[in-house]
C-alpha cells in the first residue's frame, strides 16, 4: 500500500511538472520585444507541425497571423526556447547524477572542472577570432579534454578513485581557470576581452535553429542512458559493498554513470556559456517534491531544471531593455534558495 501511494505521488509530481514546463514553453514563446498573442502562438505552431507532415495541402489552414509573428515564434524564439529546456534539463540531470555517484549533496555538474574547460575552449576560440559555431565546438571540445585529463590522473593517482575524481577535477579545473585567465590578459580590451566575459556570464541570445540539434544530439545520447539506469543510482548510496553484493558492477556503472553526466554538461555549457546554480539547486528542490528516489528524482529534476532555466531566460530578456546574462539570474535566484534549504535543512535536524 505505502508503495502504490508513493507511486501515484511520484506520477501527480512528474505530471505537474511536465505541465508547467508546457505551459512555460508556450508562454515563452510570446515574450519579446514584439508581443505574440499565445493563441496565435499555438495556431503557429500547429500550421508549422500541420504544414511538416503535409496535411495543409489537403486541409488548408485559415492564417490569422503576420509573417513577422511568424518570424518571430519560429525562426528567433523557438530555438532560443527549446535550447533553454535542453540546457537546463542536462545541467539538473547531471547535478542529480554526481550527487548521487558521490553521494556528496554539494556536488554540480561542474564537479569535475568541464565548466573550466569550456570556458578555456570558447576563449581561445573567442581570440582566434572563430565564429559563434565555432566558439561553441571549441568550448565543447574543451570540456572533454578536461574531464579525459580528470579520469586519467585519477585512475593513476593511489587511495580511493572516487576522492582522486574529485581532488583531480579541482586541480585540472584550476589549470584551465589560470589559462582562461592568462588568455583575457592578452585578449583586446576594446572587442575581444568584451566577447569572452560575456560568453562567461552565461547567455542564450543569438541562438539559432541550426545549433539545436548538434546540441540535441549528445544531450540525448547522455541523457537515456541515465534514464534508463536512474534505479542502478539509488545501489550506489548504498556503498560499493553493498552494490557488489547485489551483483553490481560499481566501477563500471560509477563510470558510465560519469560520463555520460560530463557530456550533458560538456554540451550544455558549450551552447549557453557559464549558468551557475542550476545543477545543484534544482535537485534538492526535486527532493523536496518527490523524495530521493532516483526513479522519479532524475526525471523530475529534468522538468523542474527545464522550467526553471526557462522561466529565468524570460526574466533575462524582459526584465530590462538590455538583456540580463543568464548566469548573473541564476545567481541571484540560486544562491539565497540554497541559503533557505540549508537554513530549513538545519531546522529539521
Amino acid at each position: 500500500m505505502k508503495e502504490d501511494r508513493e507511486r501515484k505521488r511520484r506520477t501527480a509530481v512528474l505530471l505537474i511538472s511536465g505541465g508547467v514546463l508546457f505551459a512555460l514553453f508556450l508562454v515563452s514563446l510570446t515574450f519579446g520585444r514584439y508581443r505574440v498573442p499565445i493563441l496565435d502562438v499555438i495556431r503557429i505552431l500547429f500550421h508549422k507541425l500541420w504544414a511538416g507532415v503535409g496535411l495543409d495541402r489537403v486541409l488548408p489552414m485559415t492564417v490569422t497571423w503576420t509573417d513577422a509573428m511568424k518570424k518571430a515564434v519560429i525562426d528567433i524564439r523557438l530555438p532560443r526556447v527549446l535550447i533553454a529546456m535542453l540546457v537546463g534539463c542536462s545541467l539538473s540531470a547531471a547535478g542529480a547524477t554526481f550527487q548521487g555517484v558521490f553521494r556528496n549533496p554539494m556536488a554540480s555538474p561542474d564537479i569535475l572542472g568541464a565548466s573550466n574547460g569550456a570556458a578555456f575552449g570558447a576563449a581561445l576560440a573567442i581570440l582566434l577570432g572563430c565564429s559563434s559555431h565555432f566558439i561553441t565546438v571549441f568550448a565543447f571540445i574543451g570540456a572533454i579534454i578536461t574531464v579525459v585529463l580528470v579520469f586519467l590522473i585519477a585512475q593513476r593517482a593511489p587511495g580511493q578513485r572516487t576522492v582522486n575524481l574529485i581532488l583531480a577535477g579541482i586541480m585540472v579545473g584550476s589549470l584551465f581557470s589560470a589559462g582562461t585567465s592568462y588568455l583575457k590578459l592578452v585578449a583586446d580590451p576594446s572587442n575581444q576581452l568584451p566577447a569572452i566575459t560575456y560568453w562567461l556570464l552565461g547567455s542564450l541570445s543569438g541562438t539559432r535553429l541550426s545549433m539545436l540539434l548538434p546540441a540535441a544530439i549528445p544531450m540525448g545520447v547522455g541523457l537515456v542512458p541515465l534514464l534508463l539506469l536512474r534505479w542502478r543510482l539509488n545501489l550506489l548510496s548504498l556503498g560499493d559493498s553493498e552494490a557488489r553484493a547485489l551483483g553490481i558492477n560499481t566501477d563500471f556503472l560509477r563510470a558510465v554513470l560519469i560520463l555520460c553526466a560530463t557530456l550533458i554538461t560538456a554540451a550544455a555549457i558549450s551552447v549557453s556559456g557559464v549558468i551557475g546554480w542550476v545543477g545543484l539547486v534544482i535537485p534538492h528542490l526535486s527532493r523536496k517534491l518527490i523524495g530521493s528516489d532516483n526513479r522519479g528524482l532524475l526525471p523530475c529534476s529534468m522538468l523542474t531544471g527545464g522550467a526553471f532555466l526557462l522561466l529565468v531566460d524570460d526574466v533575462s530578456r524582459s526584465l530590462l531593455q538590455t538583456e540580463i546574462p543568464i548566469g548573473i539570474l541564476t545567481a541571484v535566484i540560486g544562491a539565497p534558495f540554497f541559503v533557505y534549504l540549508l537554513l530549513r535543512k538545519e531546522k529539521t535536524l
